[in-house]
């Protein structure tokens, strides 16, 4: 006899870790998912449910009757859950964002994202952690803890990394994480896909030429303030290694988890002599080019101008 009376098709309820009988009967109730809760109870105790409660999201269909929904939830028969993100800057940001989307909370998230001696182990330290996370769509569990979650991303990361990746990598001479933090820049820096190539190419002559990259949004993460419309000489001071004015070379991991298209551009990037680059003065969000800094000043007060 059917129990389970539902507006729609299905409805999801997630049982926590450690979770008891009358934790159970107080999701369902809250839930309003069963129309008699007594039978469920009675049938319930009756099949021995109340010594098999597994953690989880479960996905219970309208018209389940007692015995098919016990059978489910005794076998522990949960739903995954699509865990994603993108457009993330900071680990407590991450953090904060799974948390949203699996049992584990965001402090035990953010606690094991700078634990060093863990991270460690798998080749991370807090700086270049970021670049393990690969803005996608993955699969979890949902009574995934911090650790089962951290181990699999980095799974997903060494999946990520093929052979093709990873050759195009060594041919830059460019480490995993140098890849991932000039990716990082290079999105902070533009938001159209089709002049990432390019602006990665200046960045690499600079780099070649012992030239300090002076990227506005490394300044901008050293600070802890991406809302700074205009970077003014104060800021060029910070003392941080996030700071590409003061300091030569790339920052030691990225200032954002930089998404796949962004990491692809980086490792496909254009060949050419441009030194500079500036926001054109038709404020279409697309960069103007230059090979010489006279040629980058001119570009520059065109843009100031407008």
């Amino acid at each position: 006899v059917a129990n389970v009376r539902l507006e729609d098709k299905f409805h999801y309820i997630c049982i926590p870790t450690g979770a008891t009988f009358e934790d159970v009967l107080a999701i369902l109730e809250n839930e309003h998912v069963l129309v008699n809760m007594q039978s469920f109870n009675w049938c319930a105790k009756r099949k021995n449910y109340i010594k098999h409660i597994y953690p989880g999201r479960y996905k219970i269909k309208n018209r389940m009757s007692n015995n098919q929904l016990i059978i489910m939830l005794r076998a522990g028969l949960q739903e995954p859950v699509k865990v994603t993100f993108n457009n993330i800057r900071y680990l407590e940001q991450l953090a904060k964002k799974i948390s949203t989307q699996i049992e584990a909370d965001s402090a035990s998230l953010a606690d094991l994202f700078h634990n060093e001696e863990f991270i460690g182990e798998y080749g991370f330290d807090t700086h270049t952690v970021k670049g393990m996370f690969i803005p996608n769509t993955y699969e979890f569990w949902w009574n995934t803890d911090a650790k089962a979650f951290f181990i699999k991303m980095n799974k997903e990361y060494e999946k990520f990394w093929n052979y093709e990746r990873e050759s195009k990598s060594l041919e830059m001479g460019l480490s995993r994480n140098e890849v991932s933090t000039l990716a990082s820049i290079v999105g902070e820096e533009t938001r159209k896909e089709d002049e990432k190539q390019r602006i990665t190419g200046v960045y690499l002559n600079r780099l070649e030429k012992g030239i300090r990259l002076q990227a506005d949004p490394t300044v901008k993460y050293a600070m802890g303030d991406f809302s700074v419309k205009r970077i003014l000489k104060d800021h060029l001071n910070i003392d941080s290694p996030f700071n590409t004015y003061k300091y030569a070379g790339l920052p030691p991991g990225p200032i954002r988890i930089p998404s796949i298209k962004t990491i692809d551009a980086v490792l496909d990037y254009e060949e050419h002599d441009y030194m500079y680059f500036c926001a054109k003065a038709d404020f279409s969000g697309y960069h103007v080019f230059a090979k010489t800094l006279s040629q980058h000043n001119k570009n520059a007060r065109s843009y100031q101008r407008a």
